[in-house]
């Protein structure tokens, strides 16, 4: 019963965080502007800023990917091994 009373809660909130959020700049206005604005006159600095996004972006998530693959080598390792009942 409490886990589903604390479940309910992280929805809630989770809902109330999407529908009520607004729209929220990364960066200052100068450098917004800058950014479009180098894109469209055939620049690659707006390129190199998004790039450097999704490299930083990416760091966790293959950081969780590694953890992942480490804690399923493990947990594997521990099982014992079952013998199939078609092999002789």
């Amino acid at each position: 019963m409490k886990s589903k009373h604390v479940a309910l809660v992280i929805l809630t909130i989770f809902l109330v965080g999407v529908f009520f959020s607004t729209e929220l700049s990364a960066q200052c206005a100068m450098c917004t502007l800058n950014a479009e604005n180098s894109t469209t006159n055939g620049n690659t600095q707006g390129k190199g800023l998004n790039d450097g996004i999704l490299f930083l972006l990416a760091i966790p998530y293959l950081i969780a990917v590694g953890v992942g693959i480490l804690w399923y080598k493990k947990y594997r390792k521990n099982q014992p091994k079952q013998v199939s009942p078609f092999e002789r």
